[in-house]
């Protein structure tokens, strides 16, 4: 799809300075430009760059000069960060404005279709499905029975959702992310064998969750596993059965949290964390990057290490155990002048 500099100054309120009529149809940066792109310049170091690129629509801040001739059409806006921004989330609207049933694929008879829906290629719909109005579901992607999917939201290629898993409205799955497989739930028998404890529950995902590709949500043993409104999940995270996060968490890739955790509302939790099962970590909790949390954690808590410690008391300890070596040394030369050793 192409777009002409008239058509994105008039989305943007901007200013042309340029040729109007100059098409583009992909997007670049700025010292990557080539002809028929739209990029943007913001940051002040790339300034240079603007005189060389070929991309043929730049927008830029209004408070622009130009030092040089410039071959790119330019477009004036108050921020040009923020309006480039604006134009990616129109192009990924203008992207993913899929709609229809293509073929072949299979929709249950008893499931319950909204309106404007996109159910692509190779995909199923089990029985007694409910897909809100606008719902888009891409490419070999798998709807267990009963389950219900709110407004706006988009299943991306390959995804999975097991039966009677609940998913709300705008929200984001992408590919290979599977919601609702059986928890790791097993008990050893007087044989020491293990029988595996049947995963009855289901997984409940509410409003604007965004989940990356390769997460996988567990569904509760008994009950649900929890995922509340606004929470945003990196790729290939593990979350065990009957955890629940609470809004507006953000966690970031590789992070493993085991069952029965309950973590709070607006914490930041960095990759590759572990949390073990059945604590409580409370709001606004900040984690740093490969920490091992095993205790409950309180409100407003930093943390950092394995097992965690909180922030200011990791780094003055990991000053210590840098120098360990050193003191080492240097205990033994005391002990050898104590002890007269030559």
């Amino acid at each position: 799809m192409k777009f002409t500099a008239t058509q994105i100054a008039g989305l943007l309120d901007g200013d042309i300075v340029g040729d109007p009529d100059v098409e583009v149809s992909k997007l670049s940066k700025i010292e990557e430009g080539t002809e028929g792109s739209l990029t943007f310049l913001s940051n002040p170091k790339y300034t240079p760059y603007i005189y060389s690129t070929n991309a043929s629509i730049t927008i830029v801040n209004k408070t622009f000069k130009s030092e040089n001739h410039i071959k790119t059409t330019l477009i004036k806006v108050q921020d040009a960060y923020k309006s480039f921004s604006k134009l990616l989330e129109y192009y990924n609207q203008v992207k993913l404005n899929k709609n229809g049933i293509e073929q072949p694929c299979f929709i249950s008879e008893s499931a319950n279709c909204g309106e404007n829906i996109y159910v692509g290629a190779f995909s199923y719909i089990g029985e007694n499905v409910t897909l809100a109005d606008n719902v888009k579901i891409f490419p070999n992607s798998y709807i267990g029975d009963n389950v219900k999917i709110g407004e706006n939201s988009i299943i991306f290629s390959g995804a999975k959702i097991y039966s009677d898993c609940v998913i709300g409205s705008n929200c984001v799955l992408n590919s290979g992310v599977i919601v609702g497989a059986d928890g790791f739930g097993f008990a050893p028998d007087s044989n020491g064998e293990y029988n595996k404890i049947p995963q009855t529950g289901n997984v409940v995902i509410e409003d604007n969750v965004d989940i990356g590709a390769g997460t996988t949500i567990d569904r509760a043993t008994l009950g649900s596993t929890i995922i509340r409104k606004g929470v945003k999940l990196d790729n290939q995270i593990q979350i065990a059965h009957n955890v629940e996060i609470g809004k507006n968490t953000v966690i970031a890739a590789q992070t493993g949290i085991a069952g029965s955790t309950k973590i709070g509302e607006n914490c930041q939790i960095g990759g590759q964390v572990g949390i073990v099962g059945h604590i409580t970590i409370g709001n606004n909790v900040k984690i740093q990057a490969q920490s091992g949390i095993n205790r409950n954690v309180k409100d407003g808590e930093v943390l950092q290490g394995s097992p965690a410690l909180a922030y200011k008391d990791y780094s003055k300890s990991y000053v210590h155990f840098k120098n360990l070596p050193k003191l080492v040394n240097h205990i033994n030369e005391i002990d050898k002048k104590v002890n007269g050793d030559n």
